[in-house]
């Protein structure tokens, strides 16, 4: 049985969002120009070369970050997005994950380190994370629809969200596992919070955090369909259209293009993260 009274919970939001709408409509319009600008441009970047230029540069990133065999499975891997017809829906899915990401980490690293120097924010801030990451993904796309309308932007607004999280507890993580008598050291020899932190502190906790950086990734990547589903370009709205005409087919061909990105990006990243702990343990 029902209690006979309703808390205004939704009331309440709603109230909130057209508070927000209306107060600072001026600054959602240069957020959603910024996206704009830095998504078309990256994305006319990798769409404006030959498909095979492309290939051929991500294979060599590929090469250059893990082996010959990952380069050689990032070609081919890649050819086969060419091959099914779903390059340029690639490509727009590939820019809306890395505009994401990056400013997801821009976010998320310095809040993970003020989370490390300080148990206050700490204890703040995880309650909010446990929020974010708890709350479904569909639910963003609420209010980033209100305020940014239609398109790719409120695709990237949610993906941010989304996926921050990760960015934010890895980055904390490894800054608090460093060693306590390595940080104590550059204090005694008169180091400032800023050099210890930089110098110390951020290069040995470098694999954690690239490890937070490939979740991220990983995150922003899953959203993909999502943003399709309110009008954002690429790989989501394919499998969007695919569900609503029950097409295996066209279905198939895109979650391939989006395993392709994944693993690229993961591969990529991990490689990353994997280097900087060999050449942390070299230097030790």
């Amino acid at each position: 049985m029902e209690p006979n009274f309703r808390l205004p919970l939704g009331e309440w939001v709603e109230v909130g969002l057209d508070w927000l709408i209306t107060t600072l409509d001026s600054v959602f319009v240069f957020i959603r120009a910024f996206f704009v600008g830095a998504y078309d441009g990256l994305d006319w970047l990798l769409t404006a070369p030959p498909y095979w230029v492309i290939i051929v540069v991500f294979a060599a990133i590929a090469w250059w970050a893990s082996s010959w065999k990952m380069g050689v499975g990032t070609a081919v891997g890649f050819a086969v997005i060419a091959g099914v017809n779903q390059w340029e829906n690639a490509m727009h899915s590939f820019a809306l994950v890395v505009i994401a990401t990056v400013v997801a980490l821009i976010i998320s690293i310095p809040l993970g380190i003020w989370a490390a120097s300080s148990n206050r924010a700490s204890s703040v801030i995880k309650p909010i994370l446990d929020f974010l990451q708890t709350m479904p993904a569909m639910v963003y796309l609420i209010p980033a629809l209100a305020m940014f309308r239609v398109g790719v932007v409120p695709g990237i607004i949610a993906t941010i969200i989304f996926a921050m999280a990760p960015g934010v507890r890895f980055t904390e993580l490894g800054i608090r596992g460093v060693d306590k008598e390595v940080v104590e050291a550059g204090h005694a020899f008169g180091s400032s919070p800023a050099r210890i932190l930089y110098q110390i502190q951020l290069p040995l906790a470098r694999p954690t955090i690239m490890a937070g950086v490939n979740q991220v990734i990983m995150l922003s990547l899953s959203m993909v369909v999502i943003a399709g589903m309110v009008g954002a370009p690429g790989l989501g709205g394919e499998i969007v259209l695919a569900l609503s005409r029950i097409d295996a087919g066209l279905g198939f061909e895109a979650g391939i293009a989006v395993v392709v990105l994944a693993v690229f990006l993961d591969r990529v990243t991990a490689s990353f993260g994997t280097n900087s702990t060999s050449r942390v343990g070299k230097n030790s």
